[in-house]
């Protein structure tokens, strides 16, 4: 029996990204840490990968969330909340709609697995990040 290991999963990896034009496993990786699939083995590598994605998308939801509803939220969020302009907490929100929408989507992922559906949310989360990083960079 083969070890499981980061160089199999690079492997495995690099026939699905031929199979299905997935991003490139060192910058999906490098967004999403999708290298921890490495420490188990698995036959649902693009399952795995997006579950990396999209628990990273839902730590942002539940921030954003505490920033645009801080009924108990920690102390330190109120001298950011203080500091977010108008524009900052529209866009805060517009942020929030897009991944509550992804969190919505999963159900349907997660209930029937499917490695051609797995792929492509994988190209259109890792697409909506690209854009989502620029905007939580500018508030």
């Amino acid at each position: 029996m083969t070890e499981w290991n980061l160089d199999n999963l690079k492997k495995k990896y690099f026939k699905l990204q031929e199979k299905y034009t997935l991003p490139i496993f060192e910058e999906i990786n490098r967004d999403f840490q999708i290298e921890k699939v490495s420490e188990y083995e698995t036959d649902f590598i693009l399952k795995e990968a997006r579950e990396c994605m999209t628990n990273k998308f839902l730590n942002y939801l539940r921030f954003i969330e505490s920033l645009i509803n801080p009924s108990n939220g920690p102390m330190f969020m109120l001298a950011i909340i203080k500091s977010l302009g108008a524009k900052e907490k529209e866009k805060l929100t517009e942020l929030y709609k897009k991944i509550a929408k992804i969190d919505v989507d999963l159900i349907e992922l997660d209930i029937e697995y499917s490695e051609e559906k797995e792929a492509e949310a994988i190209k259109k989360y890792y697409v909506m990040w690209q854009e989502m990083k620029k905007e939580f960079l500018w508030i």
